[in-house]
């Protein structure tokens, strides 16, 4: 098994590491200090299994686990407070284990790791139907989260995504084609430059040459190109 250890205090990453050496299906361990580290270490890493605290500075353990694009790693939660295991386990997470824990409960924890690796398909994985709902932007220092629901449409600038949400209009570092893969087909392309939530499109608006403008909720206008423009109508059928 791959492991990822997100746990923002160094002596709770140094305790679980040594307790999962000493397994001999533990193949490979990397850490993370936070939850933007660990989105970065999931997509190099590519863990099978990640092991996230819950109370982070700036993001919690809950709100890492909603930001995990498929296919995201089995979860289990580790963790000093007892208040948050209804909301773990409502994220279909696999355990729950409570500060502090030993050898043993770790092991409990591990079997049922095993037996889900097994069996892929016999319990649904944290993905919340293949996609994220909600992304996380940081900007001088400060992590912001961003819910899926509430983006309008996406807007390419240069190597960053605009994300508008009708209120504001963060960048995040991103390519539109990778965001639309960890958005899901509640998204369509309708411009080389653009992209839009399917259901906040109120009108569409035919122009010339065969283009069209998408007018949300809202009141904004995208610019949707003869190109894509088939494939949005047929989208909102």
């Amino acid at each position: 098994m791959r492991i990822l250890i997100v746990d923002d205090e160094r002596p709770a990453r140094d305790k679980l590491r040594r307790l999962l050496a000493q397994e001999a299906d533990v193949t490979a361990l990397a850490e993370a200090r936070d939850g933007v580290e660990a989105l970065e270490e999931v997509a190099a890493f590519k863990p099978d299994v990640a092991f996230l605290d819950i109370q982070m500075p700036e993001i919690s353990g809950i709100e890492l686990a909603a930001s995990l694009p498929a296919p995201a790693p089995l979860i289990v939660f580790a963790t000093a407070f007892d208040q948050y295991a209804i909301k773990a386990f409502d994220a279909n997470a696999i355990d729950y284990l409570l500060k502090p824990y030993d050898q043993a409960r770790l092991q409990r924890a591990l079997e049922r790791v095993r037996l889900r690796l097994r069996a892929p398909h016999s319990v649904p994985a944290f993905d919340s139907g293949h996609a994220v709902r909600q992304l996380l932007i940081s900007e001088r220092g400060v992590t912001r989260v961003i819910k899926v629901d509430q983006l309008q449409w996406l807007e390419t600038a240069d190597n960053y995504v605009v994300l508008h949400t009708g209120a504001e209009a963060p960048l995040m570092r991103q390519t539109l084609a990778g965001l639309l893969d960890k958005l899901g087909p509640g998204f369509v392309r309708c411009h080389r430059r653009a992209a839009v939530q399917l259901n906040w499109i109120e009108r569409v608006i035919a122009l010339d040459k065969g283009d069209c403008e998408l007018v949300l909720r809202g009141g904004a206008r995208v610019p949707c190109s003869r190109q894509y423009r088939a494939g949005v109508i047929e989208k909102l059928s």
